[in-house]
């Protein structure tokens, strides 16, 4: 069975971090066959160790991993696969890191919607 393990960066703050649990649960209901945990890679749980533990107990015998980042930097280069290194290391489990977010015309078009709502709000506030 595919795991997939969706890696943020984690965060101080209990909203953001929640946020970002709420982007892995939409995307899980997306791929309903599939075993979906998330992870953040630093400051607040669930780890990746412990996405990988999850993920593995729920029958994931290969795990994708996905780094929720806009490019490639130290973070999903090295620390993400160093992770992934540790967390695999007594399972056996196969794993691969993706390339981050990207550019992309979706990524765009989000920018572009931003942007106009803003433009449209009127009155800038600072």
């Amino acid at each position: 069975m595919l795991g997939i393990v969706i890696v943020d960066h984690g965060s101080r703050r209990t909203e953001a971090n929640q946020a970002f649990l709420t982007v892995v649960e939409r995307f899980a209901e997306r791929r309903e066959h599939d075993v979906v945990e998330a992870a953040h890679m630093e400051l607040a749980p669930p780890t990746l160790a412990d996405a990988f533990e999850r993920a593995i107990a729920r029958g994931a015998t290969r795990i994708i991993v996905h780094p929720y980042f806009l490019f490639a930097g130290r973070h999903s280069t090295e620390d993400i696969p160093r992770l992934c290194t540790e967390a695999a290391a007594h399972s056996g489990v196969e794993w691969r890191v993706t390339e981050p977010l990207g550019l992309s015309d979706r990524i765009l078009d989000t920018v572009a919607e931003r942007i106009e709502a803003a433009i449209a709000a009127g009155k800038a506030t600072g």
